[in-house]
């Protein structure tokens, strides 16, 4: 199970990589340690052990539902940017879905989610594979 001691080692590795400015870097794991001492990280770890126990329900619903609602914002974005100005071409009625303002911060959360994540995920499988050989 992953906790705040290894999701702070994957940020460290993560800033190293990202961050190429040395000082930005020392600034930004400045930040994370003093989130990690201030306790400010566990309602994140919270929030990602839901996540994890989700990931690893034996429910099909419960394991996909995030998953399909990143399909349906993008599907809305597809219909509106892509299929839409075709559409209104030919078709003066063309349907276009509403965008609500939040969907474009739930589409980052859910897209940077995704990025940090994997990107997280091959860091710390990098860092594994370092500690067994």
């Amino acid at each position: 199970m992953i906790g705040i001691p290894q999701a702070v080692t994957v940020g460290l590795e993560l800033l190293k990589q990202v961050l190429p400015d040395k000082g930005q870097r020392e600034a930004a794991t400045l930040k994370l340690m003093e989130l990690q001492q201030s306790g400010d990280l566990k309602e994140l770890d919270a929030a990602m052990q839901v996540i994890i126990a989700e990931a690893q329900s034996d429910s099909w619903i419960t394991r996909s539902w995030r998953p399909i609602i990143m399909l349906m914002f993008g599907a809305i974005i597809a219909n509106n940017y892509i299929l839409y100005p075709y559409l209104a071409l030919f078709w003066a009625e063309a349907p276009v879905l509403e965008l609500p303002p939040d969907l474009w911060d739930l589409m980052k959360i859910g897209l940077g989610g995704y990025v940090v994540g994997r990107s997280a995920q091959a860091v710390a499988k990098s860092k594994w594979e370092k500690n067994d050989g």
